[in-house]
């Protein structure tokens, strides 16, 4: 009973998370309304063929060919037998709670374990969970359907809460909690968010380190690190599946090296991204002030007509122009929404740097001013640099500005950290009033002065890439009077929210100071404090997460419920498989035309590099031209001949969806595709990727293979001229076993519309045959004389190996769990009796 008591109000404090949770989405989630989000809805269109085949045969498919020509699933729907028990955890974790709801829930819930594994109690871990919670990036990428982000973000906290377990002496609880949380980390496939936060735990490794040290127990330091290493070894061994399929694919994936050698190679890696890549999306250096002031920068990428009090400056002349430019006047090509902290969270964090004592304090800063400056990218080069060529795995992520994400994590720990110090010793301000007056100066003050001299600190309210388009535009004497309109219009927005940090500062600062002078009890003041905070980041949050947002539940399969005139048309065509190049849409940003073919695009940030490097070299080019020969020929490809679109034919684009009047579309056939399969009369060998990719503009694919010399011994070169009776035809398709039989009286070199990928096993008779690449992206092997059966399976072997690794570390953690359970167990009923 004492038990039950003790944790009453933790239980209380668990209830109130769900009912905030509830609050923010309601009425949509009693309604059963969702969010149709761009990714969501991406990925039905492509998982179609991976659901069928999950349903036909009861197993998942690691290869579909519905997007891209073709690529492994393994960052499409990393799902495996080991992690099914995982997944179980997760609804067990969030109270199976609705969507939506338990997404900011277990984000709630995380930092407050953080809290209380740092000591803080109920009422302020509470405090704590809602300010960490209530960051509007979290909520912008909830709108964005950016879901595995937002997960593995939101059990980032309890992992580290184990590490603070451990440095404090509770080693099997907490390195269970830490492996527990750092597999439910890894299983949520956002590895970008976990490396980011692997750098925060080497900050507060240190600090321990340092503290170990200064109290003379540095050996429980190196045991209790020990103990974390191999947590962190047991959380990747349960998710080796998915962490070694993830490493294998991302070598051949635009995060791994171009063999091209580019003329500007210093934009390429060593062995990732591209430079200007991964800093396309660089946080502005001003535009950092956004975690003090939201609308630092105007906030979304939404039309700025949408802002009605804006609108109020805005020049009736100019109201039309004003639903194209966007409220967003940074220098990034876009943005859902800012990185806003909390206007009195950034006070506290602030009096944290005087307050607060200890290397932890310097942890954390040095996190906070890490993650700004790496945020800033391309603005910020020669760090960034230095990061990017020497810093493992930095190159393989893109979007710096992401990075902000540990500055969310650091910045509302130190500030309850600061907090938790006034209460306990209100004395300290009376003791250090500078300390508060100065802390009140650097947040609310900065506030004040942008809110009353806006153009002293931001001269400027038009971005480089808005003003170039502008004076494109616009004649230059129409364009003086409308910049100045529209710097009044932004300034604003600007101004409006200065104001409104100001006051949030200066209401939490009276409170603190009506605590320390005695007029305000510790529970009251935290209570005004939450309350004051949570007003603050939820009105932020409704910008850009709010129930207008949501539509009713099938929404999302509007575009799936019917094949339209034209997909009819194309599914008429029963053939085993053949490709689809869709021209009404934004060919390569889209999959609803994966949903019913197989699509030459797709949208996925993580394709096939070698397919990229083809869509940029030729399929890009070969679109153009198929553009302006469709006009000239009025449709009829016929006319055409095999030269104008050679990739796309071997590529086996049988169709090509193009655009009418009024919306419409219809299809075209295209008569030189290539077919599934085909013999060539010769094999072309080249020295490197940049003479492959080349050389296919010169040849014609169907008579000649191009092939790298490092596959000379895979694909040979055999004639097979004057053979009239050679054939090679696809019998049976299954997205990851494909079977053709092949008749030849003299053999020769088969190449196949089919991607080449390291993982495939190839098959003649039954017997294991070699296979190799060729023209850049196929697959290409040898066939004997006579009739024969061929096949292509991809089975990883690895995939078994690593399925079994992981089930044992399943089982170590499933007991380390049972016996941290068993010994609290034992520690109550010692405590009652």
């Amino acid at each position: 009973m004492k038990g039950l008591k003790r944790i009453l109000p933790d239980i209380a404090a668990i209830v109130l998370f769900a009912l905030i949770s509830f609050a923010y989405f309601c009425p949509a989630v009693f309604e059963g309304r969702i969010l149709a989000q761009h990714d969501a809805v991406a990925g039905i269109g492509s998982g179609r063929e991976m659901q069928e085949y999950l349903e036909h045969t009861g197993e998942r498919t690691r290869w579909t060919n519905a997007i891209f020509g073709g690529m492994p699933t393994y960052q499409m729907a990393p799902s495996y037998d080991s992690t099914d028990t995982l997944n179980v955890v997760q609804k067990l974790y969030h109270l199976y709670l609705p969507t939506y709801v338990w997404y900011v829930f277990v984000m709630l819930l995380g930092f407050y374990i953080l809290l209380r594994a740092f000591d803080f109690k109920v009422w302020m871990s509470a405090l704590g969970a809602i300010v960490w919670a209530f960051s509007s990036y979290f909520f912008i990428i909830i709108a964005a359907g950016h879901i595995w982000k937002f997960v593995t973000l939101a059990y980032i906290p309890p992992t580290i809460a184990g590490m603070v377990l451990v440095y404090r002496g509770k080693y099997l609880a907490g390195g269970i909690v830490t492996a527990l949380f750092a597999a439910l980390q890894i299983v949520s496939n956002h590895l970008q968010m976990t490396y980011y936060f692997l750098f925060v735990m080497l900050f507060m490794a240190v600090a321990y380190g340092v503290i170990a040290w200064k109290e003379k127990r540095f050996a429980s330091f190196v045991k209790g690190t020990g103990i974390l290493a191999l947590a962190g070894v047991l959380a990747v061994c349960v998710n080796l599946s998915n962490l070694y399929h993830t490493y294998q694919y991302s070598k051949e994936s635009m995060r791994g090296k171009s063999e091209l050698v580019k003329e500007q190679s210093s934009n390429q890696t060593g062995s990732g991204l591209e430079r200007d890549y991964i800093t396309q999306w660089s946080y502005g250096i001003g535009e950092t002030f956004s975690l003090l002031v939201p609308n630092v920068k105007g906030g979304a990428s939404v039309p700025l007509a949408q802002n009605e009090k804006a609108m109020k400056k805005a020049d009736p002349a100019y109201i039309g122009l004003y639903g194209q430019l966007g409220q967003y006047w940074g220098e990034q090509p876009g943005t859902s929404g800012p990185v806003y902290a909390g206007a009195f969270v950034m006070f506290l964090f602030v009096l944290g740097l005087f307050v607060v004592k200890g290397p932890m304090k310097w942890a954390l800063l040095a996190g906070t001013v890490f993650s700004i400056l790496l945020s800033w990218g391309k603005n910020f080069m020669g760090l960034t640099d230095f990061f990017i060529d020497y810093v493992p795995m930095y190159n393989k992520f893109r979007a710096v500005s992401s990075i902000l994400v540990i500055a969310e994590f650091t910045i509302p720990l130190l500030a309850m950290m600061a907090l938790k110090e006034v209460v306990q010793r209100p004395q300290l301000l009376k003791e250090r009033p500078n300390v508060f007056y100065g802390s009140f100066v650097l947040t609310g003050g900065i506030a004040l002065l942008f809110a009353l001299a806006p153009a002293f600190f931001f001269p400027s309210y038009v971005s480089s890439a808005e003003m170039s388009a502008l004076q494109s535009a616009i004649p230059s004497d129409q364009l003086a009077p409308l910049l100045l309109n529209l710097e009044e219009v932004r300034k604003s927005i600007f101004t409006s929210d200065a104001w409104r940090s100001f006051f949030i500062v200066l209401i939490g600062a009276v409170c603190l100071w009506s605590y320390c002078a005695g007029k305000l009890k510790a529970k009251p003041l935290i209570g005004l404090l939450a309350l004051l905070c949570l007003i603050d980041m939820w009105n932020v949050n409704k910008r850009y997460l709010y129930d207008g947002q949501f539509v009713a539940k099938g929404t999302e399969m509007q575009p799936f419920l019917q094949p339209s005139e034209t997909d009819k048309l194309i599914l008429q065509d029963k053939s085993l498989d053949y490709r689809v190049l869709n021209l009404s849409t934004n060919t390569f940003n889209e999959n609803n035309t994966s949903y019913w073919h197989k699509s030459i695009g797709g949208y996925h940030a993580a394709k096939l590099r070698r397919y990229q490097e083809v869509i940029d070299e030729h399929i890009q080019g070969e679109m153009a031209s198929l553009y302006k020969e469709i006009q000239a020929t009025n449709g009829d490809l016929a006319l055409s001949g095999d030269s104008l679109t050679p990739v796309l034919n071997m590529l086996n684009t049988r169709y090509i969806i193009v655009p009418l009047q009024g919306g419409a579309t219809a299809p075209l056939s295209n008569p030189y595709a290539l077919g599934n399969a085909w013999f060539v009369d010769e094999v072309n060998y080249v020295d490197n990727a940049n003479e492959e990719i080349e050389a296919l503009h010169h040849v014609n694919p169907g008579k000649v293979a191009v092939v790298d010399k490092k596959f000379a011994a895979e694909v040979r070169q055999e004639t097979n001229a004057g053979d009239s009776l050679r054939s090679v035809k696809l019998v049976s398709y299954e997205p990851n076993l494909l079977k053709y039989e092949v008749n030849s009286e003299k053999g020769g070199t088969l190449v196949f519309a089919e991607i080449y990928y390291p993982g495939w096993r190839s098959y003649i008779d039954g017997e294991p045959a070699v296979h190799g690449r060729a023209d850049y992206i196929l697959r290409a092997m040898n066939v004997p004389a006579g009739k024969h059966s061929v096949e292509f399976v991809f089975d990883p072997v690895s995939l078994h190996a690593t399925e079994t690794v992981a089930f044992i570390a399943l089982g170590l953690l499933a007991i380390g769990l049972l016996a941290v359970i068993l010994l609290q167990v034992r520690k109550c009923k010692r405590q009652q009796s």
